[in-house]
C-alpha cells in the first residue's frame, strides 16, 4: 500500500532552521494522532477508552504536573508520511494492549498526524511518554543534526528527527530498539480506535484503507485483520468502567 499521495517528509539536510528552533512538527504515529487524545496530552485530563490511568514513576507524581505548561492547542496539523516502520509491541498499562513504535530504519512508509508545536509542548508531551516529570525543554539539538537521540533505554526515551516539513524539524519520539529485536504485541480495541481516527483525520482516508494499513503493521497482524478492524471503526466506542478513586489520568 503506499502513500506517495500526501506531504512527504524532506532530509534533514534541507533543514535551514536554527538546530533546536522554537516550532517543531511532533509526529504522532499511535493514540495521539488522534486530536481528542493529543488534547489530553496537553491538558493532563484522562483518555476515553483507557482500562487505567496511565502510570507516573515516583519523581513525577511528586512533581504534581499533569498535562503541558503550555495548554494551546496546535498552531496546525498536516498529514505527512516518514520513512520508516509501524509495529506494535510490549504492555501497555493504559490500554493494556501493544504499544505502537516507530523504526526510523525500516524499509517502510509511516503515515502520521503531524502537529505544529512548541519545543516546550512537544518537551512535556515526551517526558509525559516517558513518565518523567515534565517542565523542561529538552535539548533537541543530537536529534536535529544526527536524527536520533537516545535519553535511557525504555521506550518512547528516543527522539528522532526523520526530516524536515516547510523547513521546521519533524520529531518524535520510540524505543531505542529495532521493530525485530522484540516480539510483536496486538493493540488493544480502543488504542485501535484512536489510531485510526487520527490517521483517517490526517489523510482523508476511507475505512477500508485505514483497515488494510493497520491490520498489516507487525504485531497487529497477529489478530486484526482487514474485515475486523473496519468493524472496528463503524461500531460505536465503548467505554470501560473505571476502578473507584481511581486518578484521571
Amino acid at each position: 500500500m503506499g502513500f506517495h499521495d500526501f506531504a512527504t517528509a524532506r532530509p534533514r539536510a534541507a533543514l535551514d532552521r536554527p538546530a533546536t528552533p522554537d516550532l517543531v512538527w511532533y509526529a504522532a504515529y499511535g493514540s495521539n494522532a488522534n486530536p481528542a487524545r493529543l488534547t489530553c496530552y496537553l491538558t493532563g485530563t484522562g483518555p476515553s477508552g483507557a482500562a487505567r490511568a496511565a502510570p507516573t514513576s515516583p519523581r513525577a507524581a511528586a512533581s504534581g504536573r499533569r498535562g503541558c505548561r503550555d495548554r494551546t492547542p496546535p498552531a496546525y496539523s498536516i498529514g505527512l508520511v516518514l520513512p520508516g516502520l509501524l509495529y506494535f509491541a510490549t504492555e501497555s498499562a493504559i490500554w493494556t494492549g501493544g504499544r505502537a513504535f516507530y523504526d526510523p530504519a525500516a524499509p517502510a512508509e509511516t503515515p502520521v498526524h503531524a502537529y505544529l508545536l512548541t519545543r516546550g509542548q512537544f518537551s512535556d508531551i515526551a517526558a509525559q511518554e516517558m513518565y518523567r516529570p515534565a517542565g523542561i525543554d529538552l535539548d533537541l539539538t543530537e536529534a536535529v543534526r544526527t536524527g536520533r537521540s537516545r535519553l535511557g533505554p525504555g521506550r518512547y526515551e528516543t527522539l528522532v528527527c526523520p526530516g524536515t516539513y516547510a523547513g521546521l524539524p519533524i520529531v518524535t519520539c520510540t524505543a531505542a530498539w529495532r521493530w525485530r529485536d522484540i516480539g510483536g504485541n496486538s493493540p488493544a480495541t480502543a488504542y485501535l480506535r484512536h489510531i485510526a481516527t487520527g490517521l483517517r483525520a490526517a489523510h482523508q482516508w476511507s475505512i477500508g484503507e485505514t483497515a488494510v494499513y493497520l491490520a498489516s503493521r507487525p504485531g497487529a497482524d497477529g489478530r486484526w485483520t482487514a474485515d475486523t478492524v473496519a468493524a472496528l471503526l463503524t461500531a460505536p466506542p465503548a467505554t470501560p468502567p473505571r476502578s473507584p478513586g481511581l486518578p484521571r489520568e
